[in-house]
This record gives C-alpha cells, sequence and structure tokens, in this order.
C-alpha cells in the first residue's frame, strides 16, 4: 500500500527512508486508517531489531512516513541469491527477529505479516524487522473488512487463514515458516493459488527439513510450526533463548520492554558468557 524512497533529511542532514502511501480510491480511507496506525505502532517500538519511525504528515494528498534507512537487504532479496542458509546464520537472524518481536508483543502489537520481505539484513548483521502496516493493537479495534484475510498466505498462520484473530503466537508460526524457508531454500507451504496455499498450513505438515539442520535447530522449527497456537513456544524471548541469543541481546530486549511496561520485566542478573557474534557470517553471505 505505499512506496519507499532513499532520502535526506535537510534539517538533520541524514539519510532517511520515506514511505508514501500509494494513491488508491477504492481504498484511501481504509489505507489512511492504516497508514496511521502503522505510524503509532511503529514509534512506540524502540528496539535495535525494528526499523525506527521518526516523523508522520500529510501534504495535501500525499500520506508518508519518515523512518530510518537500513543499508542492507531484506531476507527475501537475500534468499533469491543464497538459497538455503548456514544454520548459525538462520539462528542469528530468527534470534535477532524473535528480540524485535518479543517488543511489539509485549506493547501488545502484532505484527500480523512477519516474511522475509519485511526482515533488512544489515551488513554487519544486524536484524531489523519493518513494514508494520497491518499490524494491530489487541486492545482497540482493527480495520478488516468483512470476509478480508490479512497477512501473505505463503506465511499466514492456521488460525489467520480460517479467520482468527492474530495474537503474537501468529507471528511466531510466520517466523517459523521463515525459518523452514531459510534452511530450505523454499517456501514449505505454496500451492499455486492464495486461498489453496493458506488452506495448506491448516491442512497439511510442513516438508521435513534436510538431515543436516542441527537437532536443536530443527526442534525450534518444528515448535514454532505447531498448528495449535497453545503448542507453540511461550513468547518471543522463549524463540530467541531457544536458539542460543546470548545474555547482551536479551538485555536489549528488556531495555525496550522498560519504555513500554513501566520497567517491569525480568532483570535476574545472568552469568558473563563470552558473546558470539554472526557479523563474519553475514559478511560472508552478503559478499
Amino acid at each position: 500500500m505505499a512506496d519507499v524512497w532513499s532520502a535526506t533529511d535537510d534539517v538533520l542532514q541524514r539519510a532517511v527512508a520515506v514511505k508514501v502511501m500509494r494513491a488508491d480510491a477504492d481504498n484511501e480511507e481504509m489505507f489512511a486508517k492504516r497508514f496511521r496506525d502503522e505510524a503509532l505502532h511503529s514509534a512506540a517500538l524502540m528496539h535495535p531489531n525494528i526499523t525506527t519511525v521518526f516523523d508522520y504528515g500529510e501534504d495535501e494528498a500525499l500520506t508518508y512516513l519518515v523512518m530510518e534507512l537500513v543499508d542492507g537487504p531484506s531476507l527475501s532479496g537475500l534468499l533469491r541469491e543464497t538459497g538455503a542458509m548456514e544454520p548459525d546464520v538462520v539462528r542469528s537472524i530468527i534470534g535477532q527477529a524473535a528480540l524485535g518481536l518479543g517488543v511489539a508483543h509485549e506493547a501488545r502489537v502484532v505484527h500480523r505479516d512477519v516474511k522475509p520481505a519485511n526482515i533488512l539484513v544489515r551488513p554487519d548483521g544486524v536484524v531489523k524487522v519493518t513494514d508494520f502496516g497491518i499490524a494491530r493493537a489487541l486492545d482497540a479495534s482493527g480495520h478488516t473488512r468483512m470476509g478480508e484475510m490479512l497477512g501473505t498466505p505463503n506465511y499466514i498462520s492456521p488460525e489467520q487463514a480460517m479467520g482468527r484473530p492474530a495474537t503474537g503466537a501468529s507471528d511466531l508460526y510466520a517466523l517459523g515458516v521463515v525459518a523452514h524457508e531459510m534452511l530450505t531454500g523454499s517456501r514449505p507451504f505454496d500451492r499455486g493459488t492464495p486461498i489453496a496455499t493458506a488452506m495448506s498450513h491448516v491442512n497439511e505438515p510442513p516438508p521435513p527439513l534436510p538431515g543436516t539442520v542441527p537437532e536443536e535447530l530443527r526442534v525450534v522449527v518444528e515448535a514454532l510450526l505447531e498448528k495449535d497456537p497453545a503448542d507453540r513456544p511461550e513468547n518471543a524471548r522463549a524463540v530467541a533463548l531457544m536458539v542460543g541469543v546470548e545474555t547482551t541481546e536479551l538485555n536489549g530486549l528488556a531495555e525496550g520492554l522498560a519504555t513500554l511496561v513501566d520497567g517491569n520485566y525480568d532483570d535476574t542478573p545472568t552469568p558473563a558468557r563470552e558473546i558470539s557474534t554472526m557479523a563474519a557470517d553475514m559478511e560472508r553471505l552478503l559478499d
């Protein structure tokens, strides 16, 4: 529902991304409401693994967001170039995405469209979750029309495909689909048409992962892809722990939550460990 341009902020002299809502007479009012919601939702989510929103404005017929410009490709672009990825790279990307989603979920915001195109990867390996255009605050009314199914069929959760409300567990399911695609190089649910693809999430098991996938990572992906939301990991923080996110990154999640939930988060000290980084793997992947 928008085009994104790189631009220069003349006042602060910095590069930014400007997201401009496309003109669509048939959907203008609904798109405008979702665009404002994206501004409100994104501006409230301050975390290194979420793209930062700087400003929102309306200028005659143009409605726009000014956002952090991420110097790096989308995960969908990387997948087109590389195909299946190494398990350590998958762990890093999924873990960081889970940290960003964890902040959104603690703020009671569900993304509802987690997919490779909405995950950006900087050359230094930092991951940014972006595009909260159809996100919904759990304590607010949405802008879904009767019979409308929001989300991308290849990554939609079974409950969304059945017309039930999306929750944080729905985002985790989509993250599991993304992880499966990263490990295999192909989408696990793709049946040619949107409806058939969406219903395959409800009725079909995902294809088995290759035997080369480490068992501990296989367990995470299988847990994320459970059909029943109650059978998936408890929350996004649990997913980050399962894929091996280290202490400092979890502290970053806690700091992000502190601005959203009045500091009511678990800050129990964790024993210090040497922090491993995936930057070298990412640089090799992006070369």
